[in-house]
């Protein structure tokens, strides 16, 4: 059954979900050094943290968000939620870091809420408004995690890294409350799936188009090479400058610049292609590399890298997406499953991986293996093309320069 509309209080609530549901899976970046102190544990032990946090955001989206084409999404949301929460506040009490990367990995599985979410408001918003409210709702989304940072650094510095955790859940709380008050009833998706059969189709989607498989495997390479960089942000930080979790955080504020360019990669990919516009994204996170290796002498190069690889790689996002709904719309909920998937799965693997090398070799290594990872990208993001109409702008300049030859 559908919802009667999506007003502007319910749209504010939702976009709230968002961002404060998000925020779970990043806030313990810029506190990692302070986790290892605490538990006496050293840097790259401490990766296993972030990994664990970010493959279990994967196989959350892989096994729970496509429930949302099948069930009630008023329950889900709220019961995922609540699970959340009871997932941060095992975190907070962690003893051990075994214990502590159990949790991170439940609280993981159980966060990708606003996956629901945005597929919730799309069925309640006008046709004519769609576009409008899931831009509303990832904003929200980029919001909690950019602010996330912020928050738990600042935080940690004051009263300690649990009570980051501690502060999560009162915050989850709340916004149960306000959910259970606000979320429509009875608003499903209504595909005539079942749950293993909605699961059975995954791999078929992805093998039988070329387009997803192009999609999804540039966008776990860009996400090795991201979350390569942020897992290791804090450890340089502290090595380098002597700065703790506080100015870490600050960095994710330094990365709203990628919130005002993602929008206008999305309108670029609508004029010159998603080839053209991933092409010049992909050059951008190059560039942002090649000042973040600079920034472990000067501070000004690591802000500047901050803001490069942000806007190349949360733009990169939102072509990749715009790429893929180009195909059916009674599968863009199994699209955006897959894609992100690989996209998370993709950012865990560089958390690993950017955490061992630090032990190994220091962050001239983790920016090698960042940069690698993007070089490995570029063939796939030069040779991909979407299904998109060419504008007909684009067609005249064809059809002039053809006769001109």
């Amino acid at each position: 059954m559908k919802g009667s509309g999506l007003g502007r209080a319910l749209t504010v609530t939702l976009a709230l979900a968002c961002a404060i549901t998000s925020s779970n899976i990043y806030i313990n970046q810029p506190v990692l050094t302070e986790m290892a102190r605490s538990l006496g544990v050293s840097d790259g032990a401490m990766g296993a943290v972030p990994t664990a946090t970010q493959f279990g955001y994967a196989l959350g989206i892989l096994l729970l968000v496509p429930l949302g084409d099948t069930r009630d999404r008023r329950k889900l949301i709220l019961g995922l939620s609540a699970a959340a929460t009871v997932a941060l506040a095992a975190t907070a009490l962690a003893p051990n870091l075994a214990v502590l990367t159990v949790c991170s990995l439940l609280l993981g599985v159980l966060t990708p809420v606003p996956q629901i979410v945005i597929p919730l408001a799309v069925a309640l918003a006008p046709g004519e408004g769609r576009g409008r409210i899931v831009g509303i709702l990832q904003g929200g989304l980029l919001v909690g995690l950019l602010a996330s940072r912020a928050y738990a650094g600042a935080l940690a510095d004051l009263v300690g890294w649990r009570w980051v955790y501690g502060c999560s859940v009162g915050l989850m709380i709340a916004l149960e409350v306000i959910l259970f008050l606000t979320l429509p009833r009875g608003v499903t998706g209504g595909a005539p799936l079942g749950y293993r059969e909605l699961l059975r189709s995954l791999p078929h989607t992805f093998a039988q188009s070329t387009l997803v498989r192009r999609v999804c495997v540039s966008g776990a390479l860009v996400g090795v090479s991201f979350g390569a960089f942020w897992t290791t942000l804090a450890f340089v930080l502290q090595d380098s400058y002597g700065y703790g979790p506080g100015i870490a955080g600050l960095f994710g504020l330094v990365a709203a610049a990628s919130a005002l360019a993602s929008p206008r990669a999305g309108r670029m990919a609508d004029r010159v292609g998603g080839r053209r516009t991933q092409t010049i994204l992909l050059a951008v996170s190059l560039l942002g590399w090649v000042a973040l290796l600079g920034g472990k002498n000067w501070l000004a190069l690591l802000v500047l890298g901050v803001i490069l690889l942000d806007v190349g790689v949360w733009g990169n996002q939102v072509v990749n997406q715009a790429m893929l709904f180009t195909l059916a719309d009674e599968k863009h909920s199994r699209l955006n499953t897959l894609y992100f998937t690989f996209r998370f799965l993709g950012i865990a693997s560089g958390s690993l991986l950017g955490s061992q090398l630090w032990d190994a070799g220091g962050w001239y290594a983790v920016g090698t293996a960042g940069v690698a990872a993007l070089l490995l990208a570029a063939p796939i993001l030069f040779t991909t093309r979407d299904n998109r109409p060419v504008p007909e702008a684009s067609r005249g300049a064809a059809r002039k320069t053809a006769a001109r030859n």
